[in-house]
């Protein structure tokens, strides 16, 4: 699965996912939910670029 990149430099990694806002490790980045935002910086979703 593909990891993306917010603009501050945080990784969404789907193998890690981000439990602590909700998302479940082995969740594709594609299936995140549409209002979930950077945990570090609260960019939207739409921000982030494949890596």
């Amino acid at each position: 699965m593909d990891r993306y990149q917010c603009p501050c430099g945080y990784i969404y990694d789907p193998a890690v996912g981000d439990e602590e806002h909700g998302v479940k490790p082995g969740t594709a980045f594609e299936d995140v939910p549409s209002d979930w935002v950077c945990p570090v910086c609260g960019a939207p979703k739409d921000l982030f670029e494949k890596m």
